[in-house]
């Protein structure tokens, strides 16, 4: 499946009210995945930093993943924005340790990162390279939100620098973009997205 590339007519690129359900419903699954990752971090990232400082990184995919599915779902502008700032959202009202404006103004940052592959393909392609790429986009916003916060300057050998960015990419790359891939391929193989021209090429149907 990771041959679908393209629609096979142009991409109605206005927002209809399902995409807005569907985006929503994945902005409120992500919000609790999010809350419920945050509670982890601490017992899991601390020891991978003093394991390795920054390979804590791996766990950030955990927060990244709203917008890449939306993407490949909806295919339309601000689809990926919109699915991670109502994440953020319920998120910040759930409570967690970065507080609701942090938390807010991420989700807006994460989202544009997760945005720019597809906006660049006018949200034709659709494959499991230009998943990987927006999950990973989204993950250098997220690394350089956590740089430049923690005025660590030009240090890249710090607990936010080289080892963080790399390990916060492959997990951008893994989890907010390999497994979302095959998630939305799975999710389209029950029929479940139909109403979808991005489900309908999954199951062989007119797009």
């Amino acid at each position: 499946m990771s041959t679908i590339t393209k629609d096979s007519v142009k991409p109605n690129l206005h927002w209809r009210v399902v995409d807005i359900a569907v985006a929503s419903a994945i902005g409120v699954v992500s919000s609790l995945i999010y809350w419920a990752a945050g509670l982890l971090y601490n017992p899991i990232g601390a020891p991978l930093a003093a394991l390795v400082p920054g390979l804590d990184g791996v766990m950030n995919g955990l927060w990244l993943f709203a917008g890449p599915l939306a993407l490949i779902i909806v295919r339309k502008p601000g689809a990926g924005v919109y699915a991670e700032v109502v994440a953020g959202v319920l998120e910040a009202l759930l409570g967690n340790s970065w507080g609701g404006l942090e938390t807010v103004a991420m989700a807006v940052l994460q989202g544009l990162g997760a945005e720019i592959v597809f906006a660049c393909t006018m949200y034709k392609v659709c494959n499991l390279l230009t998943t990987m790429l927006s999950g990973t986009l989204a993950g250098v916003v997220c690394w350089a939100w956590s740089f430049f916060k923690h005025l660590q300057g030009i240090n890249l050998l710090g607990a936010y620098g080289l080892w963080y960015l790399v390990s916060t990419l492959v997990s951008g790359a893994l989890i907010a973009g390999v497994l979302m891939w095959y998630l939305y391929v799975a999710l389209a193989k029950t029929g479940a997205l139909d109403k979808f021209a991005s489900g309908r090429a999954v199951r062989g149907m007119s797009v």
